[in-house]
């Protein structure tokens, strides 16, 4: 199995759909159907792969048949399971504007005025938007909204991004990342995301 920077989390399973083995997956992806479109997607924790074939989507969830699941019992025990594929998988974006969600993980942080301010360690959704996790120098976590306000240069190649934050954003220490831990449809995973963004 490849490193673990090598691999980027498609979608997460929330739960079981119908009595007959499907499931609604949360995705990822910029398109949710493509969470299919990539071969086998793997549990990194059990090492398991699953063949997925998307059956329909409503309002972003994905409703979606999995090879060798029959019924709702066996559906039932895959809620919670993320969805992974080894980056390599993944084309390349079209341009120097899009991008993985993945590949921002590990970008310098600085303010507008070239002030450090931290790394990114990952990305976070629970619920209410894209939130890039960051480390500052002290140690704290800080979740910053990943939009173009308070995050207006993304520079992937440059291994950087520019965060102009909001009042009081940086003044205090905001909440750990385990924080969203009661979120049964596991937004977490979005972290390494295999979202593209542009």
């Amino acid at each position: 199995m490849a490193r673990e920077e090598q691999w980027v989390c498609l979608g997460v399973i929330a739960r079981p759909h119908g009595v007959r083995g499907l499931v609604r997956i949360r995705p990822f992806t910029e398109d949710p159907r493509a969470i299919a479109a990539y071969g086998p997607l793997t549990d990194r924790k059990s090492g398991r792969e699953f063949m997925v074939s998307v059956t329909h989507v409503v309002k972003g969830m994905v409703t979606a048949r999995i090879a060798g699941i029959g019924d709702r019992g066996q559906a039932e025990k895959l809620t919670g399971t993320e969805l992974w594929v080894a980056r390599a998988a993944l084309p390349e974006t079209a341009n120097e504007e899009e991008y993985y969600h993945h590949d921002l993980i590990g970008l310098a942080a600085y303010r507008e005025d070239g002030a450090a301010l931290g790394q990114v360690v990952a990305m976070r959704n629970y619920g209410a938007g894209d939130l890039l996790e960051l480390r500052t120098p002290k140690g704290p976590v800080v979740l910053v909204p990943f939009t173009r306000r308070c995050v207006p240069v993304v520079d992937v190649q440059g291994g950087r991004v520019v965060i102009d934050p909001l009042p009081g954003l940086l003044d205090e220490e905001q909440p750990a990342a385990g924080s969203g831990a009661d979120n049964p449809d596991g937004e977490e995973c979005s972290q390494d995301g295999g979202e593209e963004s542009g």
